[in-house]
């Protein structure tokens, strides 16, 4: 128990040490206009805050997000396929994937993404 104590002790007072040294090296100014001014997604905060909004930028984001939950679907897929025996996981994975392709060539027909072309 006595040892416990010891290192929370330590790992208390090297923290403190490198919270002080943090706060005398650093150099940051905080009386600087820009950094005090609100960032609003590359819009200037000064203009009016309900101008419209460009659908470009709505489906890119959108795209990203749909893809990034792809992708972190898909990893553990690659584990699944090295370890199986059977053929379901690479079939599994590949008609995920045509699901997801089909899908973004509908939209990419529809209109929606005609920025993109």
């Amino acid at each position: 128990m006595m040892t416990i104590l010891i290192y929370l002790f330590i790992l208390v007072f090297v923290n403190f040490i490198l919270l002080f040294l943090g706060l005398i090296i650093n150099k940051r100014s905080y009386m600087d206009r820009e950094k005090n001014s609100p960032f609003e997604c590359g819009f200037d905060p000064s203009t009016h805050t309900r101008t419209p909004f460009s659908m470009r930028f709505f489906l890119l984001a959108v795209i990203f997000l749909i893809f990034d939950v792809e992708i972190i679907l898909l990893m553990p897929l690659t584990m699944n396929i090295m370890n199986s025996n059977t053929h379901w996981p690479l079939t599994g994975s590949m008609m995920f994937l045509m699901i997801l392709l089909m899908g973004l060539f509908h939209e990419w027909n529809q209109g929606s993404l005609n920025w993109m072309k």
